[in-house]
């Protein structure tokens, strides 16, 4: 009987992080589609990823970083090529790395609204020497099979969901 209960507790927790409504912005304040090159997402060859899995939004040095949608912080800090990377949590259990960051905010608590500053444009990690960019890319928890093609690594789409697709749909 109890794990009857755990299962259906489990299944509602899941679906409700399926339910909660989105309209994105942009990660990027004053940005817009003209801030990145449309052909980005799974573009290669792309260094030691082999293709790239997310998009790359310019903007000036320090520009601010914010939330597209809420989200739950998840990781702050430096990881590998990403350099100062912010990673959070978002509804449909989608997660969203935002990498390259030039500072990143220290007043972001555990839970970031819709627009709120997670930190700001730089060159870190692999980006290093080149223009000032965010790396933004999207995994979704919930493997979606149905996105699968035979691109190289065309498997992966499963769970990299395109962020032009995910901010065209505000």
């Amino acid at each position: 009987m109890r794990l009857t209960h755990i299962g259906i507790t489990m299944l509602l927790i899941i679906l409700g992080g399926c339910l909660i409504p989105e309209t994105p912005l942009i990660p990027v304040k004053g940005a817009s589609s003209k801030d990145w090159n449309s052909q980005t997402f799974w573009y290669e060859p792309w260094g030691a990823s082999g293709v790239h899995k997310g998009i790359d939004i310019f903007a000036p040095k320090n520009t601010a970083v914010i939330a597209p949608t809420p989200m739950l912080m998840i990781y702050r800090g430096d990881f590998f090529q990403g350099g100062k990377v912010v990673v959070g949590l978002g509804p449909k259990w989608q997660i969203h790395y935002f990498a390259h960051l030039s500072t990143i905010a220290a007043d972001t608590g555990l839970i970031a609204m819709k627009g709120d500053t997670l930190g700001a444009v730089g060159d870190t990690g692999n980006a290093q020497g080149k223009p000032a960019h965010l790396h933004y890319s999207i995994l979704s928890l919930l493997p979606k099979p149905w996105l699968i093609d035979t691109s190289t690594q065309g498997y992966k789409k499963a769970v990299y969901q395109n962020p032009i697709e995910y901010l065209n749909n505000q």
